[in-house]
């Protein structure tokens, strides 16, 4: 059995783009074909990540690639979807595929336009990741999330000011990311202040606790080792974990992130470390509310006492455990199957010290967690600089 490495990524800038998807596909791969030291022809396989689901008329997405980039037309393509998760599903699926010995390289693309449809349809298409015969009634996946928010808020007190913090570090990171959709600090006391600029779009949470409707494109090459053993860097996994939740929200507790608990644990245990040797963590904050709990599932906090990390600078850059050093979902942008290969891409440049943004300082061991719906798909990785 191979482990494989990642020994070349690509990520363009997240916002809102002109270019159609087949496009931004073509531009992001060729650039990491060509950062990992290959060729087109060295392809094996591509595993594509686009969520779609009525955001665009124009399926089959795994074809696309090869509609502009000739030398890949023929070269065996896979579409996934798994929500919020897609690309880091696409990304599990290569690495089981290396693993196997299947395939001795993969490219993974991650990919979505979400800005040309109106806010309508993103709001229904975004619902569809919750389950919509008992959750119909939210509106929105903010709604969801709002729900999430206001039944710990219930438990455990206000926490509007923890969430405040949450989205203040973040968009203080992300100013610093040229490939942020928003390269803007806000500051605490506006994030932390209802206005007309920061209204409540599902109260509790204000439009800055809530990740942004953008376009964007990341790519990843995975290669077996005999491959890996001669490209220009390698980052390796130590660890993985992939568990499920139930659906439905009424037939478990939110707020325990049981599943995302168990990716993470999962990975952990794989790698023989604690998350407290991680040295920084991009994890999954498409609400404030996610990466408070994201907190606590890990173990970082006791429940109901993931305010404390913030209040300690825990979670901020030069604190015990960097959390989301790229502005997170929350500045970096949220381009649902693009969002997982970009949390892989921007820790794989972390640890080979090649940031776009803030470099944290020599790191070894990066955690990624990405998840789709509310943490019902989990994944979680443990990165390692190999070079």
């Amino acid at each position: 059995m191979s482990s494989p490495a990642i020994i070349g990524w690509s990520h363009g800038k997240f916002g809102r783009s002109e270019s159609p998807l087949p496009q931004m596909m073509a531009d992001i791969a060729r650039d990491a074909i060509a950062e990992a030291g290959l060729e087109p022809a060295d392809i094996d396989v591509i595993h594509v990540g686009v969520f779609n689901n009525g955001l665009s008329h124009q399926g089959f997405e795994a074809a696309l690639p090869g509609t502009v980039f000739p030398e890949l037309a023929r070269t065996p393509a896979h579409r996934h979807e798994n929500a919020c998760a897609t690309g880091s599903a696409a990304i599990f699926a290569a690495h089981d595929s290396i693993s196997a010995g299947r395939h001795r390289t993969a490219l993974v693309i991650g990919a979505e336009r979400m800005t040309q449809a109106s806010g309508h349809d993103v709001n229904e298409v975004l619902l569809s990741a919750s389950f919509r015969e008992e959750e119909e009634h939210f509106k929105s996946f903010a709604g969801v999330f709002g729900e999430i928010a206001r039944q710990y808020f219930d438990r455990y007190g206000d926490h509007s000011e923890a969430l405040a913090k949450i989205a203040a570090k973040n968009h203080a990171n992300g100013s610093q990311n040229p490939l942020a959709h928003m390269q803007k600090d806000l500051g605490f006391d506006f994030c932390n202040t209802v206005s007309e600029k920061n209204p409540y779009v599902a109260e509790p949470l204000r439009r800055t606790d809530c990740s942004m409707v953008s376009d964007g494109a990341a790519a990843l090459v995975l290669a077996a080792e005999d491959v890996a053993a001669s490209a220009p860097q390698a980052v390796t996994w130590r660890g993985m974990g992939n568990a499920n939740d139930v659906l439905p929200l009424s037939q478990r507790d939110p707020l325990e992130m049981a599943g995302a608990r168990a990716a993470m644990e999962q990975a952990l245990k794989a790698a023989g470390i604690g998350i407290d040797e991680l040295d920084f963590l991009e994890t999954h904050d498409c609400f404030t509310i996610a990466e408070l709990l994201e907190y606590e599932a890990f173990g970082l906090a006791a429940p109901g006492q993931g305010h404390t990390l913030l209040n300690d600078g825990a979670t901020e850059v030069g604190g015990r455990l960097p959390v989301n050093p790229s502005g997170g979902l929350k500045a970096k942008g949220h381009p649902i199957g693009a969002t997982g290969v970009s949390m892989h891409a921007l820790a794989a440049a972390q640890l080979t010290g090649r940031s776009p943004g803030i470099q944290i300082e020599n790191p070894e061991l990066a955690g990624v967690f990405n998840m789709g719906g509310a943490a019902v798909s989990n994944f979680a990785s443990v990165l390692e600089r190999a070079r």
